[in-house]
């Protein structure tokens, strides 16, 4: 099969899986752009950077936490974990294995307006 290519505000998502059980996709992320602090009701990931220098942010407001991740780090985002993937140092790319729900984005802060 081929890759789907997804253009969105702040880079593209080409997705390489998506299946009934689960699905994969690279997000490519320019510099200085970010996606919206969400979080999911139902989708359950995990992201590993494949190029780049990624923001990680986890929370929000006081308790916002920000994890810096270079290439080969991996983190699993639970559902209901507001996050947000920011590339503040150079285009990201990044690897996300993830349940099936890619439309399960609950969008709380966005740059773009969506």
């Amino acid at each position: 099969g081929h890759m789907r290519r997804v253009e969105k505000p702040w880079g593209h998502e080409e997705i390489w899986a998506e299946t009934e059980r689960y699905a994969g996709k690279f997000l490519i992320i320019r510099d200085g752009q970010m996606l919206s602090r969400q979080y999911h009701e139902k989708k359950d990931e995990s992201i590993c950077v494949v190029d780049g220098l990624l923001d990680l942010e986890l929370g929000q407001g006081p308790t916002l936490e920000v994890r810096r991740m270079a290439v080969g780090e991996a983190f699993h985002i639970r559902p209901g974990t507001v996050h947000r993937f920011c590339a503040r140092s150079g285009d990201v790319r990044l690897v996300e294995v993830s349940t099936p729900e890619l439309q399960d984005v609950v969008r709380l802060e966005d740059m773009y307006d969506r």
